[in-house]
């Protein structure tokens, strides 16, 4: 018995009982700050051209395990403490991680080298903007008055926690992000292929890749998902 294949073997079935699943119909929060083609393309249904290979899936499964499992020590320790909070509206389909207070809580596991990085960041919020962007639109349909992002090392379980106000700024981003992708979809414009996550590399880690390149003429980059990018 050859274990990783085993492993490899149920994360494919899963990704392929998957395939043909209709999405909402409706904007994803936690593509907010990514490429505006992306998100019109995954609102639209448009097919997948490059699906996660084995090792991101493999990264996804473990984040959800950790994901999960913090969610449920968190309401085990507080009982009023709401988790996986649904938010919809004509544009958006959501669900708020965790939701304490006056606070809205996003969860993101990351591996230690990519914690590393972070916690020598200089500016998190430049860093984490496409992160920040989903927790504070939780937190502004919610009433919350901030917006945390918790990240959690997989290989320790070292927590770091960065917490904004939903002020003025963050208004803005959100009115801006929100009116750009509202006047694409009424329209039935395709926005530009335009990349605006981790870095700049947004193209490398995106499903749709495959298919943008063929209407621009480009070939095909495509790259692992990041860790710690949950999408």
């Amino acid at each position: 018995m050859n274990i990783q294949e085993l492993v490899n073997k149920e994360l494919a079935t899963e990704q392929e009982s998957r395939k043909d699943r209709q999405r909402s119909g409706k904007y994803s929060p936690s593509l907010l700050g990514c490429c505006y083609r992306r998100q019109w393309w995954n609102r639209s249904n448009e097919p997948v051209s490059n699906p996660s290979d084995e090792r991101s899936l493999r990264i996804f499964k473990v984040g959800n395990f950790f994901h999960k499992w913090v969610q449920d020590l968190i309401t085990k320790n507080n009982p009023d403490i709401s988790t996986e909070v649904k938010l919809e509206d004509d544009n958006f389909l959501g669900f708020a991680d965790v939701v304490n207070g006056e606070e809205v809580i996003d969860i993101k596991s990351v591996h230690s080298k990519a914690f590393w990085y972070m916690e020598k960041s200089k500016d998190i919020v430049k860093d984490k903007y496409n992160n920040w962007l989903q927790v504070m639109f939780y937190a502004q349909k919610l009433g919350k008055k901030y917006g945390k992002l918790t990240f959690i090392s997989k290989d320790d379980l070292t927590i770091a926690e960065y917490r904004q106000e939903l002020d003025g700024y963050w208004l803005n981003e959100l009115d801006m992000e929100i009116t750009k992708l509202e006047y694409y979809w009424e329209h039935k414009t395709l926005p530009p292929g335009d990349p605006r996550a981790y870095d700049g590399k947004e193209c490398k880690y995106c499903n749709f890749q495959k298919t943008c390149n063929l209407k621009e003429g480009k070939n095909d980059t495509r790259n692992e998902i990041p860790e710690g990018e949950r999408v």
